[in-house]
C-alpha cells in the first residue's frame, strides 16, 4: 500500500483527521510530565507532536518504516529520536517506556501481534501501551463514505473493513495476547467540517493507503463515476463528518 508519498500528501489526507484524534489519545494514554514515550508508526508526526508538548522532545522517542514519514517528522519535530523501524521489530531494550503509543498504525502492521508484544516488551512494567484504529468494520471511519460508493459501483472491491483491529473487540484481544492486563476498551470520536466537496475530494486523488491506491488505479471514467457517487452520498457542502476510532489501553507486567 502507498506509504511511499511524503509527509505533506499524508496531512492533506488524513491529518485532517488525526490531528483531532491525537488531541483525545494523548489523554486517553494517559501520559504524563516525567514519562518517557515511544511511538510507535508515528508517521508525520501527529501524535509525537502531542507527546513533545507534554513530555518534551528529549523524552520523546519515534519509529516508522517510511522514510519520508520520518523525514517530515523530523523536520517538524527536529528534538525527536526518530528511527526507520517497523513496529514488529523496534530497535529498543526491554523496559524502556512508561507510554508506548500506536496511533492508526495496527491494522497496517505486518504482523499485528507481533507489534503489540514488541510495544509491550519495551515498556517498562507498569508502562502504558495505548492504540486505537479507526472503526472501518463498523463503517464509522473517515473514509467509510469512500469506499460506501467503490463497493455501490463495483462490489466484488475489498476495502480495509477486515484488517485486523478495525472490529470491535479486536484491539483488546491483541493486547491481552501481548501479555498486557489491566486491558480498556473504549472509543474516540471527532467530527470534521468540510467546506466543499473537492477539498474532501481530491486528498484521495493523491495516492496515500489503501484508499488512495484504489483511486488512482483507476481510469479516468471510473474516477469519474466514483467521484460523482461519493457526492450523490454526502451531504450538500459544507458538511460534518464524524469518524470513530477503537482504542485499547493495557499495563505492561
Amino acid at each position: 500500500m502507498a506509504f511511499t508519498v511524503d509527509g505533506t500528501a499524508y496531512d492533506r489526507f488524513m491529518g485532517r483527521y488525526s490531528e483531532p484524534l491525537a488531541d483525545q489519545f494523548v489523554e486517553w494514554a494517559r501520559v504524563r510530565p516525567g514519562m518517557k514515550a515511544l511511538d510507535v508508526g508515528c508517521g508525520p508526526g501527529a501524535l509525537t507532536a502531542r507527546l513533545v508538548d507534554r513530555l518534551g522532545a528529549d523524552a520523546v522517542t519515534a519509529v516508522d518504516p517510511s522514510p519520508s514519514f520520518l523525514a517530515s517528522l523530523q523536520e517538524r519535530l527536529p528534538g525527536v529520536d526518530a528511527r526507520r523501524a517497523g513496529a514488529e521489530a523496534v530497535p529498543f531494550h526491554d523496559d524502556t517506556f512508561d507510554v508506548v503509543t500506536a496511533q492508526l498504525v495496527v491494522h497496517f502492521m505486518k504482523d499485528a501481534l507481533a507489534g503489540f508484544e514488541e510495544m509491550t516488551r519495551v515498556a517498562v512494567p507498569g508502562g502504558t501501551v495505548s492504540a486505537c484504529t479507526w472503526d472501518l468494520a463498523g463503517d464509522r471511519s473517515p473514509i467509510s463514505p469512500l469506499w460506501r460508493a467503490v463497493r455501490d459501483l463495483d462490489p466484488s472491491v475489498k476495502g480495509e473493513e477486515k484488517l485486523p483491529g478495525t472490529d470491535r473487540g479486536e484491539l483488546g484481544e491483541l493486547a491481552r495476547s501481548a501479555g498486557l492486563t489491566d486491558v480498556e476498551e473504549s472509543e474516540l470520536a471527532v467530527i470534521v467540517t468540510h467546506p466543499s466537496f473537492e477539498e474532501w475530494w481530491e486528498p484521495y486523488t493523491l495516492g496515500v493507503g489503501p484508499s488512495g491506491d484504489y483511486v488512482v488505479s483507476l481510469d479516468e471514467e471510473h474516477r469519474a463515476a466514483l467521484r460523482e457517487r461519493c457526492r450523490e452520498l454526502l451531504p450538500p457542502a459544507p458538511f460534518q463528518l464524524e469518524a470513530v476510532a477503537w482504542t485499547v489501553r493495557g499495563r505492561a507486567v
